[in-house]
C-alpha cells in the first residue's frame, strides 16, 4: 500500500516515535535510525533510498534539481541559466525566482506524492545552486554558476538559498545544496581524475567565500562535493573539507552528498585506495552523509573489516535524516504550510512574467554605435538570421525544465515589427560548421535590407556537462572561447555584402560564456549578450532592441581579446585570471554594461557615526531614457597589484532613475570589506590607505573608454578603518 506523508502520520503517530511532530528534529532521526538494521541503514544512505515498509518509510532520491527553474522533472517555470541571473546583479529578484521555483517544486510535490511518483527529480533537496568559479572562460558548465567574482556570487547565492528554503520556522519549502564544493571549474574531461592544487590564500580568497556565506548566512541545508582532489584529497573524501572547515568552523548543520560517481572515482581515479569498501570508509568518515551512487552498498564490508563502525553510520544517517524531517515528510498535511501549495502555482502568469523580467535585466548590450539601437519598429525591411534564431534549445542551457511557454528570438522580434513591416528570416549558418551547399541566398537579403538581426552564439550541444554537449569534441569545454568559425565567416560575408550602405548590423551573442569576439565587435553596429535567457528570452530581447525597455544587464566576468592572455586551463592560480588579478586589458570588463542613457556618479561621501558607517553617492540620469543602473562599490588595498586584487567587488545596487533626474545611493560598510588575505589564508587590515571606488563598471580605462560612467574615489586611511 502506498502512502503520502500526512496518511503515514496518522497512522503511524503512536506506533512509531519518529512520527511524532511534537519532538525535535534530532530526537526524531535518532529514533528512526536506532530502529533500522544495518542493511537498511546503508539502503538509506544512498541517494535512491529505498522503502523501509515494517517502518513506514516510503522510498526517497536525493537527487533533484532546479538550477534555473524545477528540472528534469516535467512542466516547469524555465527562468534564464545562471550566468543570467547573476548578469542581473539583483539580489531581490534573485530572492524572488528563488521563491517561484520551491513553490511550483512543491506543488509538484504535492501532487506526485498523490499519484505516487516517487521518481528521481520529484523529490524537493534540490542540488542547487552552483556557487563555483568560473575562472576560467573554456569551463563549458561556467554557464551554471554566478560569474568569476566571490562577492558577486555569494550575494546572488545567498539570495537563491534563501528564497528556495523559505522562512518558516519549522519547516523548510525545499532544501537548497551548494556545489561543487570546492576548488572545482574544469577541465570537464578530467574532473574524475584532476587534482586542483591551490594556496591558502586562493583557496580562502577566491574559492571558499561563496560556500562559506551559503552555509553560515543562508543556512544551506545541503553541500555538494566535488568529483576532482584538492590539493590531493578527494573533494568527497577530505575530513579538512568536510568536517574541520564545513562541520566545525562553519557550524554546518545540514547533510552532505557526494556528486554522483565521485566516491567510485576515489578508487577507480584518484587511486587514493584500492577498494571500493576502502572509499566509502574514508568518505563516511571524512563527513559524507549521501553517496549519489552505490560504492556506499559496500559498508557493509567495510564494517566487517573494521574500517567504519555501525555508530560512525548512525552519526551520518542521523544527520541526513534531519533534512527528511525539516522538510515535513513524516508530519500530517494539516501541520505543515507548504502542503496546502496547489498545481495552479506551476507555470503561473506571475512566474512567468518574472521569467521576463529577468531575462530583460540579465541581457547585456556592449556596443552600440552611433545609438543604432533601440530600432524603429516600423522599418521598411529587416532581415533575421543566424543559427540561434529560430532554436528554442538556446533559451533553455542546462539542468532545465519545459514550460510549453517558449518564445523565441524570432518570434519576439517579429511580434514587435509593424504589420507593414517587411521582416524576413533565414537560417544562413550551420552553428558549429561549414555549410554542405554552397549556395548563398542569406547574405546578400542580410546585406540589403536596412536593418539586419543576426543571431549567432552557442547552445547546449556545444558548451555543458560531459555527455550532454553532443556537439563538442572536449566534452563541454570550449578550447578557445571563440565563436565558432563558420559564424564568424558568416557575419564577415554579410559585413562585406554591405560596405558602402546605410543598412544597420546587430549581432545578438547566445551562450553562457565569455566568448570572444574582436572580429563580431569590430563588424557590427551593436552588440548583445543574452546567455540562455530561459522561456521568455525571445520577449525579452525584442523589449531590448526595440525599446520598450532600456538594457542593464552586467558582464558578471572578464571577456578577454584572446584565450592565450589568461593562464593555462589546468592551472587554478589566481594570479592573471579575473578582473581582480588579470593585467592583460580585456575585450569587455567584469561588471560592464551600455544603457540606452548615460550615467553620471559624483558627490561621493564617507559617512562615519556611531551606529552605522556607510557611503553615498549621487548618480545621475544625464539621458532623455528612464532606466535602470547598477551601481558597484569597489574597494583597492595600499598593497593592491603587489600580490593582493587590484579591485574587488563588495556592494552593488540596482538603481531606477528617471531621465534628467538624479538619485543617492548608500552603501553600508563594515570592516570586514577591508580585509585581504596573507599567505596562509588569514584576513588582515593592511598598513596604509585604501580606496573605495564607484562607477557602473569595473573602475578601469578600458571601462570607461566603452562608455562606462567615470569612477568616483575616496581615501580611507587603516587607522580609520580599524575603528569601525
Amino acid at each position: 500500500m502506498f502512502y503520502t506523508a500526512g496518511l503515514l502520520a496518522q497512522q503511524n503517530s503512536s506506533q512509531f516515535k519518529w512520527f511524532d511532530y511534537s519532538i525535535s528534529v534530532e530526537e526524531r532521526s535518532q529514533a528512526l535510525v536506532e530502529a533500522m538494521t544495518l542493511e537498511e541503514k546503508i539502503g538509506q544512505l544512498l541517494n535512491s533510498a529505498p522503502a523501509i515498509e515494517r517502518l513506514n518509510v516510503p522510498k526517497y532520491d536525493w537527487w533533484n534539481e532546479c538550477l534555473h527553474g524545477v528540472g528534469r522533472n516535467g512542466r516547469a517555470t524555465v527562468f534564464p541559466q545562471s550566468i543570467g541571473l547573476a548578469a542581473t546583479f539583483d539580489e531581490e529578484l534573485i530572492f524572488d525566482i528563488a521563491t517561484a521555483i520551491s513553490v511550483e517544486g512543491r506543488a509538484k510535490y504535492n501532487v506526485a506524492i498523490k499519484n505516487n511518483n516517487r521518481s528521481r527529480f520529484s523529490g524537493l533537496t534540490y542540488w542547487s545552486p552552483n556557487v563555483n568559479l568560473f575562472r576560467d572562460p573554456r569551463w563549458g558548465r561556467g554557464q551554471e554558476t554566478y560569474g568569476e567574482d566571490p562577492f558577486l556570487t555569494s550575494r546572488i547565492g545567498v539570495a537563491f538559498v534563501k528564497g528556495l528554503q523559505g522562512d518558516n520556522p519549522k519547516y523548510l519549502r525545499a532544501a537548497a545544496c551548494a556545489k561543487h564544493y570546492v576548488v572545482h571549474s574544469g577541465p570537464e574531461g578530467l574532473r574524475h581524475e584532476f587534482n586542483a592544487v591551490v594556496n591558502m590564500k586562493d583557496l580562502y580568497e577566491t574559492y571558499m567565500p561563496a560556500f562559506k556565506s551559503l552555509v553560515v548566512e543562508a543556512k544551506v541545508e545541503g553541500v555538494m562535493g566535488a568529483y576532482n582532489r584538492t590539493n590531493g584529497e578527494s573533494c568527497s573524501g577530505s575530513k579538512y573539507l568536510l568536517t574541520d572547515v564545513l562541520r566545525n568552523d562553519w557550524n554546518f548543520d545540514g547533510y552532505v552528498v557526494s556528486d554522483c560517481g565521485a566516491v567510485k572515482d576515489i578508487y577507480r581515479k584518484h587511486k587514493l585506495v584500492e577498494t571500493p569498501e576502502e572509499a566509502a570508509a574514508l568518505s563516511l568518515k571524512s563527513g559524507l552523509n549521501v553517496n549519489c551512487g552505490n560504492v556506499f552498498r559496500n559498508l557493509n564490508k567495510a564494517v566487517e573489516k573494521g574500517l567504519v563502525t555501525e555508530a560512525e553510520i548512525d552519526a551520518a544517517l542521523i544527520q541526513l535524516m534531519k533534512t527528511r524531517f525539516r522538510l515535513g515528510f513524516f508530519d500530517p498535511d494539516e501541520q505543515n504550510p507548504y502542503s496546502q501549495i496547489g498545481p495552479e502555482v506551476v507555470c503561473s502568469k506571475e512566474h512567468i512574467n518574472l521569467s521576463l523580467k529577468a531575462a530583460q535585466e540579465s541581457i547585456v548590450l556592449v556596443k552600440n554605435k552611433d545609438n543604432v539601437l533601440p530600432l524603429k519598429k516600423d522599418h521598411r525591411t529587416i532581415f533575421v538570421t543566424g543559427p540561434q534564431a529560430a532554436n528554442e534549445e538556446v533559451l533553455l542551457g542546462n539542468y532545465y525544465g519545459v514550460s510549453g511557454n517558449t518564445v523565441n528570438f524570432l518570434d519576439g522580434i517579429v511580434s514587435k515589427v509593424s504589420v507593414g513591416t517587411s521582416i524576413n528570416y533565414k537560417y544562413g549558418q550551420l552553428p558549429y560548421r561549414k555549410n554542405v551547399n554552397p549556395i548563398d541566398w542569406a547574405t546578400g537579403e542580410a546585406a540589403n535590407a536596412e536593418v539586419c538581426i543576426a543571431i549567432m552564439g552557442i547552445n547546449g550541444l556545444w558548451e555543458g556537462e560531459e555527455g550532454e554537449s553532443l556537439a563538442s569534441s572536449e566534452k563541454g569545454d570550449h578550447v578557445d572561447s571563440r565563436l565558432p568559425q563558420a559564424q564568424i565567416d558568416y557575419i564577415k560575408k554579410i559585413h562585406s555584402k554591405r560596405k558602402g550602405k546605410n543598412n544597420k548590423l546587430i549581432v545578438v551573442v547566445t551562450g553562457g560564456a565569455p566568448l570572444i569576439i574582436p572580429e563580431i565587435y569590430e563588424m557590427a553596429d551593436a552588440v548583445i549578450y543574452t546567455w540562455y535567457p530561459g522561456e521568455q528570452g525571445g520577449q525579452a530581447l525584442a523589449d531590448i532592441i526595440f525599446g520598450d525597455i532600456s538594457p542593464s544587464g552586467r558582464m558578471p566576468f572578464t571577456v578577454p581579446y584572446d584565450i592565450n592572455d589568461v593562464p593555462d586551463y589546468t592551472d587554478y592560480a589566481m594570479a592573471g585570471r579575473t578582473y581582480r588579478y588579470m593585467e592583460k586589458e580585456p575585450l569587455f570588463p567584469f561588471g560592464y554594461g551600455l544603457s540606452y542613457t548615460t550615467f553620471e556618479y559624483s558627490e561621493a561621501t564617507l559617512n562615519i557615526e556611531k551606529e552605522k558607517t556607510s557611503v553615498t553617492v549621487t548618480i545621475k540620469n544625464s539621458g532623455n531614457v528612464d532606466a535602470e543602473d547598477v551601481a558597484q562599490l569597489y574597494i583597492a588595498s595600499p598593497l593592491a597589484g603587489q600580490g593582493q586584487p587590484f579591485f574587488s567587488l563588495k556592494a552593488f545596487k540596482r538603481v531606477s532613475v528617471k531621465a534628467g533626474e538624479s538619485k543617492t545611493v548608500e552603501f553600508p560598510l563594515r570592516k570586514e570589506q577591508f580585509n585581504i588575505f596573507n599567505d596562509e589564508g588569514k584576513e588582515y587590515i593592511a598598513k596604509g590607505d585604501y580606496k573605495i571606488i564607484i562607477s557602473n563598471s569595473v573602475p578601469t580605462k578600458r571601462s570607461v573608454d566603452l562608455g562606462s560612467a567615470s569612477p568616483i574615489e575616496i581615501s580611507v586611511a587603516e587607522k580609520v578603518i580599524k575603528k569601525l
